[in-house]
């Protein structure tokens, strides 16, 4: 009989109080070994800031040079010694049939970090996230940020956040 892991999801909460914030979650994320082989979809409106926190977190992976967003090439790969990482922007499918006929099915199932905005406009195509990261708009400035672990991998990721001492995650609350 196979076994199948069951997780209640880990959520953490915080605000994100300006962009020193973000750099500095994006840098802690970074230095999580379980990142290198993750999924994480980030959620939110226009405007909520899921690429400036893809940049920060791709500049502290060791990213140099312009960082695109991928919104008309819907996939920017990234590939740094040891590490490829995907970033996916499906904000202009008008059919998540297009994921499979795009190929990125054997993109998902290669090794390497997976960064996908708008993953709504992929529904029911893309595997379980590791995580998720639902941006929210405060004010100019400031981002309510939930991070939602929904696998193994993810809840070690977000652990790891936490630290040792169990803190919180960063950012103010």
């Amino acid at each position: 009989m196979i076994a199948v892991e069951h997780h209640l999801p880990i959520v953490e909460t915080l605000v994100l109080r300006d962009e020193e914030d973000t750099a500095a979650l994006a840098a802690r994320l970074a230095r999580q070994p379980a990142l290198r082989e993750a999924c994480i979809e980030l959620r939110g409106e226009l405007g909520a800031g899921k690429t400036t926190f893809v940049r920060h977190l791709l500049r502290a992976l060791g990213v140099a040079g312009r960082i695109k967003s991928p919104t008309y090439a819907v996939v920017e790969p990234h590939a740094l010694p040891g590490l490829d990482i995907w970033h996916f922007d499906f904000y202009r499918f008008g059919d998540p049939r297009e994921w499979e006929d795009a190929g990125f099915r054997d993109l998902y199932a290669s090794p390497g970090l997976k960064l996908a905005e708008w993953p709504e406009r992929a529904a029911g195509l893309l595997p379980v996230a590791d995580l998720d990261l639902a941006l929210v708009l405060e004010d100019e400035d400031r981002r309510g940020l939930t991070l939602t672990a929904r696998t193994a991998r993810g809840a070690a990721i977000l652990l790891g956040l936490r630290g040792a001492d169990g803190s919180r995650a960063g950012g103010a609350s």
